[in-house]
């Protein structure tokens, strides 16, 4: 048992505190190789100054103590009884982490990214980018502008702004169920005239069959019920076109780095995650697998510190 502010019950390895730093380490370097490779290039990301990174670690802080009160009641509904929870599903309206507003409004979209930092160790953006790769293997030798991209659940939009960064010609959509994250997504890429936004839910997106080249999809099935799960990957697989690339990333499960179980064990124990453990030990990739019932063929998996990257295609 673990002490603290939330008492965790753990029955399975848990990684040091060197480990771990080993680990960021491992990621960094392989961070470093892609961009010496040309994979994708050194990321710039918006905001880099020190005094926008000092008014986003106080807007952490000052939110801690709401964050921390509701942990300690396990209240988990505030974000339902939102105007904005209005039309959208019961397992999106809730406040994952604890955080104040769920997903839902523009103060926790313009937190986000900070809370995720910080709770990765500053690997988040590093972890996603492990995405990448597989694309600029997939786009090498084509006609970027002929290329259709959709970032499925994009969130506050940091992955698209590493894409397009990678792929500046490409045509690019980001989807989201959040009207505040989509803001923040437009604000954030404000002036990139090869992205769009539209809201949706991706259990029904609004696109035709066989009308996107690449999807991608990052940390958004931990946070989904297991059949929800499972009408998403039909959507993404509807729409992919025959021998297009479907690249997922998210957090690692039961058995992909044993010394990590631990550490998996506990995060739904400290944060509001209520779907965590049954995604752990849902069957994704390979043969069987959630993907492969879609139509989709799992190519190669991808460990990234925390995260592990799925690469697919679809025949």
């Amino acid at each position: 048992m673990i002490s603290g502010a939330a008492r965790v019950e753990i029955s399975r390895p848990v990684p040091g505190l060197w480990k771990l730093f080993q680990d960021v380490l491992k990621l960094q370097a392989q961070d470093a190789l892609n961009v010496r490779d040309g994979l994708y290039p050194a990321p710039i990301e918006e905001g880099g100054t020190l005094s926008s990174h000092i008014g986003a670690v106080r807007r952490l802080f000052a939110d801690l103590p709401q964050s921390a009160g509701r942990r300690a009641g396990k209240r988990t509904d505030e974000a339902a009884a939102l105007p904005e929870a209005e039309g959208l599903p019961a397992y999106y309206a809730q406040n994952f982490h604890y955080q104040s507003g769920g997903y839902l409004t523009e103060e926790s979209a313009k937190l986000y990214d900070v809370q995720v930092e910080t709770l990765f160790m500053g690997a988040a953006g590093a972890m996603r980018r492990q995405a990448i790769p597989p694309i600029a293997k997939f786009v090498r030798g084509r006609d970027q502008r002929q290329l259709r991209l959709l970032d499925v659940a994009c969130g506050s939009g940091r992955f698209l702004h590493q894409l397009v960064q990678a792929f500046p010609a490409m045509q690019m959509t980001g989807t989201d169920l959040s009207q505040a994250y989509l803001a923040e997504a437009a604000r954030h890429l404000h002036g990139r005239r090869t992205v769009s936004f539209q809201q949706a839910n991706a259990e029904a997106l609004p696109f035709e069959a066989a009308s996107f080249d690449i999807v991608t999809c990052v940390y958004l099935y931990h946070e989904l019920p297991d059949e929800v799960r499972r009408r998403v990957t039909a959507e993404i697989a509807r729409i992919l076109k025959p021998g297009g690339l479907f690249v997922f990333v998210d957090s690692l499960q039961w058995g992909d780095v044993e010394a990590y179980d631990g550490l998996l064990e506990a995060f739904p124990q400290r944060f509001h995650e209520p779907y965590y453990l049954d995604y752990l030990s849902d069957r994704l990739g390979g043969a069987g697998g959630v993907f492969a019932q879609a139509g989709l063929r799992t190519d190669e998996t991808v460990p990234a510190f925390l995260s592990k990257a799925i690469v697919c295609s679809k025949g």
